[in-house]
């Protein structure tokens, strides 16, 4: 393999699109990043706007090449990754989107998915998918589309028109891979990984799911085809006259979690990950067997390989934990995420203080919807240093509700922990976690695993790396970290949280009460 030539990863997240290339030792050769609008409707709908995405996404391919010099035709490859069950539908005709995304962390199906849970719907979901029924899933989201989708942005602008024209497969739905690769390639197509989140997928027949089509009303002629996350046939190639200027084939793609799970090359059972992003998403690899989970945690596809099995990871999604620390600038208790390290570590402890950041309810392993931010155990004497340091606990804390349940579920103890995403270059926080779980917590030398593990499967789908084991000796440990806090302090202060989670339970009522 010439050594001038690069695999190139899209890593389209919940605050903004990245663009990495990426050399064969794995190592960073250009990056270029962009933000895009949060819009807030209503008090917790969240959305995005595709077309400001999909702009996004060509500007920040374009700056990336631009900086080190790279001309298109020497990416052998694109990856794809992405904030996964963000739901859009679009025009086939136009392109243009029929409303703006509706965001993972959107909750306006809360009541839709109560109503499933009402109707005995849980364990028939739980058992197809995998998935906890959750307005976090795609389902939900694209039903509230057909139905109520403001028909703005449709060139023809009935309403009624959406749903006729989903059922002669002229309106498309697709979770951002989806519209990413549709975009660049034209091809309507999802892969494994990201088919497992919209609560339309039976994880263990691999197909779209008659039974929940029929659930939430979501005509099959709109849905992508679905391939393996590393696809050796490719998804398509770039428009030689579009905005790159050349024929460079996606091959690969993976929801956002999955693609770091494969970039820190945790290819075998029982290997683990933890990303601390916006929320926090902890996946372990159970190689080809769906554990199921007594737990509260979701049974998910890890990846697929080209004419190779699925393997499968029980995941623990964490809703709010950067997202935290970015609600401590919000409200001028820091002026910048940097400062948390040496604000915490200014004071001995929480002074009794609990922060629980359920802003949009809790994941894993609580799955409480109606549950909200709570502070407690505040006096008189509480400074702003002791909820910084209570708000980095609660991250801490979060991960290690997750990490017991799924050595619970898996059997298998957890002695070690690859970490990756924004938190982790704060040392403080790490060391923080691997006293709370009680383990070794591995923090690698490439830390923007997410877009390094789809560069890696686009670059296996078309020779660029022969195998895992290339992909294995690429990866390298940056810092290591092991448990200093005495176990008994650890567990009586993770107890104490216990309580305040429960304090933060069912709070969000109809008419404030």
């Amino acid at each position: 393999m010439a050594a001038r030539t690069y695999v190139g990863a899209v890593d389209q997240g919940t605050t903004g699109t990245r663009f990495i290339v990426f050399d064969h030792e794995g190592q960073v050769v250009s990056n270029a990043y962009e933000t895009h609008e949060q819009i807030y409707p209503e008090p917790g709908w969240v959305e995005h706007d595709p077309m400001e995405i999909w702009e996004n996404t060509k500007s920040v391919i374009t700056q990336a090449l631009g900086q080190a010099g790279i001309s298109p035709d020497q990416l052998e490859a694109i990856g794809v990754t992405n904030q996964r069950e963000t739901t859009v539908l679009w025009d086939a005709d136009s392109g243009r989107p029929v409303h703006n995304a509706i965001v993972w962390q959107d909750r306006r199906t809360t009541e839709r998915v109560e109503e499933l849970e009402e109707d005995g719907k849980t364990e028939e979901i739980r058992a197809k998918t995998g998935l906890e029924p959750d307005a976090y899933f795609s389902a939900t989201k694209a039903e509230w589309l057909l139905e109520e989708g403001d028909p703005i942005k449709m060139e023809r602008s009935r309403p009624a028109d959406v749903r006729d024209r989903a059922e002669r497969g002229e309106v498309l739905f697709g979770t951002i891979d989806t519209w990413l690769i549709y975009n660049l390639t034209g091809q309507h197509i999802t892969e494994v990984t990201n088919a497992s989140r919209t609560m339309l997928y039976n994880i263990h027949d691999l197909e779209w799911d008659d039974d929940l089509l029929a659930e939430f009303s979501v005509p099959r002629e709109m849905l992508p085809e679905v391939r393996p996350s590393s696809d050796d046939a490719t998804y398509g190639s770039t428009d030689p006259e579009g905005f790159l200027e050349a024929e460079v084939p996606v091959a690969g793609a993976l929801g956002d979690q999955q693609a770091a799970l494969f970039g820190q090359t945790c290819f075998d059972a029982g290997n683990a990950k933890n990303t601390y992003g916006t929320g926090s998403f902890f996946l372990m690899n159970t190689g080809n067997e769906a554990v199921g989970s007594d737990h509260g945690l979701l049974t998910t596809i890890a990846f697929q390989r080209s004419g190779e099995d699925v393997q499968y990871a029980l995941e623990g999604a964490i809703f709010v934990t950067g997202a935290a620390v970015e609600w401590l600038e919000d409200v001028d208790l820091i002026d910048d995420p940097a400062e948390t390290a040496e604000l915490a570590r200014s004071v001995d402890s929480t002074d009794g203080v609990y922060v629980v950041p359920a802003f949009t309810g809790l994941g894993a392993p609580h799955w409480d919807q109606r549950a909200r931010g709570t502070i407690v155990g505040m006096t008189r004497g509480t400074r702003k240093e002791h909820i910084v340091r209570a708000t980095l606990e609660s991250i801490a804390y979060q991960t290690r509700d997750v990490a017991e349940a799924m050595e619970a579920d898996s059997g298998i103890e957890m002695t070690s922990l690859k970490v990756d995403g924004g938190a982790v270059k704060n040392n403080y926080l790490c060391q923080l976690q691997s006293d709370i779980i009680a383990s070794e917590i591995v923090r690698p030398v490439v830390d923007e695993t997410t877009a390094l593990g789809s560069a890696y499967a686009a670059g296996l789908a078309v020779g660029y790396w022969s195998d895992v084991d290339e992909l294995r000796d690429n990866w390298q440990v940056d810092r290591e970290f092991e448990p200093e806090m005495d176990p008994e302090v650890a567990d009586s202060r993770y107890d104490r949280w216990n309580d305040a989670i429960e304090r933060s339970l069912d709070w969000a009522r109809e008419g404030g009460d």
